[in-house]
């Protein structure tokens, strides 16, 4: 199952390789696919995550998520 997230505040690769690896730390996430250009990480679990699971890993680098697409 993939989940887009829409994110504020990344504005280099530097800033989609602290996003991906954020999320594939979670046990859930087999893998992200993150774009600063786009705004958005396309996350694919490998079991039920809530949202805010999500939105956490990405917000503690003070990036912002502004909800799902």
């Amino acid at each position: 199952m993939d989940i887009t997230l829409k994110i504020e505040g990344m504005m280099c690769p530097h800033c989609e390789a602290a996003v991906k690896k954020a999320l594939e730390a979670l046990p859930t996430v087999s893998g992200a696919q993150v774009s600063h250009e786009r705004g958005e990480a396309v996350v694919t679990l490998n079991a039920d995550t809530s949202f805010d699971t999500l939105k956490n890993a990405v917000e503690a680098l003070d990036y912002k998520v502004t909800g799902q697409a």
